[in-house]
């Protein structure tokens, strides 16, 4: 009997020591703003962006501004409709985008803060975008098979519909000056204007470069990657899948955060616990969302290929704040999400590595960041 005992003793430690719940232990975390929503709208791609760009501004010059995200979404909304009306509806039209449309649209208009521009009307408590975009959606499409010399107004169509849904700007009294948008004025004393503001973070928005891997382009180049968010053309520079997660590793360790883009269709990437594991064992695809288990060893032709048949997609951009570890020594990215703190680990996600050389597409990060050897290699 006191054998039976001593047995089942062993066997429910033994239970209890495998299936380990995690806990997470910080390893690297820099400085970030409070996690928010971007509610019913496709604009995580300006959120992300604009999240790692307030990091970046208190890393520079430790003040800590809270951007609005809708600014350069409405400017490159208006992009994204010349687009594809300039390229005759042979191309992508919808909310997404990558981070580099942040960039883009801030070194033209500049940034604002969340008290200058909302991009929400009076009394509107969550962003919106579901009828807006079915209706500019209607107009880029009419614009096309009508061609704009049939609809010449097309562009104060769409525009009116812009500020219809996310406020106008010249109407707005913290971005104007005497009822005019201007981008160069000051709107108050103690006010900046969106370029003024942008001058005085001491950001150089030419600084910032995106790094991915992938098998079809040479190492070390810099090429145009075919997803269908990147409607900019934005240009990647491209590293071995070992020398991509160790300038991740470098950046976090130096103290730099960066926006990531990522495939999050994965069963195994869970908002709701707030984790992103890549299961050794498909039959693990469950249990693992809430218990360590193996996981996979990710190559880079494993990962190519399932960036080839589509299993890896472009369909969430976050922002990347630190490193952590659970129980065992595992390492984890922390990850900032936009689905609000409710959602994960108040509102993080904690991604393994192998989901990262798996599931991530590509990030942005100061050129600082990146390991000297990689600079020289890339030339930058």
């Amino acid at each position: 009997m006191k054998k039976t005992i001593i047995c089942f003793s062993t066997l429910f430690c033994s239970i209890i020591s495998f299936a380990q719940k995690y806990e997470f232990q910080t390893i690297k975390d820099a400085e970030f703003s409070p996690v928010i929503s971007q509610g019913a709208t496709g604009t995580c791609w300006s959120f992300s962006t604009t999240s790692f760009l307030e990091s970046e501004i208190y890393r520079t010059t430790g003040k800590k501004i809270d951007l609005s995200e809708m600014y350069n979404v409405k400017y490159t909304y208006l992009k994204k409709a010349e687009n594809y009306v300039f390229r005759q509806g042979k191309a992508q039209f919808g909310e997404g985008g990558l981070s580099h449309d942040v960039i883009n649209s801030a070194k033209i208009y500049g940034i604002a803060t969340e008290e200058q521009y909302t991009g929400k009307l009076p009394n509107q408590e969550k962003h919106d975008h579901t009828k807006m975009v079915e209706e500019l959606e209607t107009i880029v499409k009419k614009a096309v098979a009508d061609t704009p010399a049939k609809y010449p107004n097309w562009k104060q169509d769409y525009t009116a519909v812009l500020d219809k849904y996310m406020g106008d700007f010249s109407t707005d009294s913290n971005l104007s000056a005497n009822n005019s948008f201007d981008q160069q004025k000051v709107v108050s004393e103690k006010k900046l204007s969106p370029i003024e503001l942008l001058k005085s973070t001491k950001l150089n928005l030419d600084d910032y470069v995106t790094i991915t891997s992938f098998t079809h382009e040479p190492v070390y180049s810099k090429f145009i990657l075919n997803i269908p968010d990147n409607f900019a053309n934005g240009s990647f520079y491209n590293l071995t899948l070992d020398e991509y997660i160790e300038n991740i590793d470098n950046a976090i360790d130096k103290g730099f955060t960066l926006a990531l883009d990522a495939d999050v269709s994965e069963t195994t990437f869970s908002g709701k616990n707030g984790i992103a594991v890549i299961p050794n064992d498909i039959n693990d695809a469950s249990i693992i969302l809430t218990e360590i288990k193996p996981e996979k060893t990710i190559t880079p032709e494993y990962r190519q290929s399932e960036f080839e048949n589509f299993n890896t997609t472009d369909d969430h951009l976050m922002h990347i704040v630190g490193k952590a570890k659970d129980q065992k020594g595992n390492i984890y990215y922390k990850v900032k999400n936009s689905w609000g703190t409710k959602s994960g680990r108040d509102g993080f996600v904690y991604m393994s590595v192998p989901y990262m050389r798996l599931k991530s597409i590509s990030v942005m990060l100061h050129k600082d960041g990146l390991l000297k050897k990689t600079k020289t290699a890339l030339g930058i």
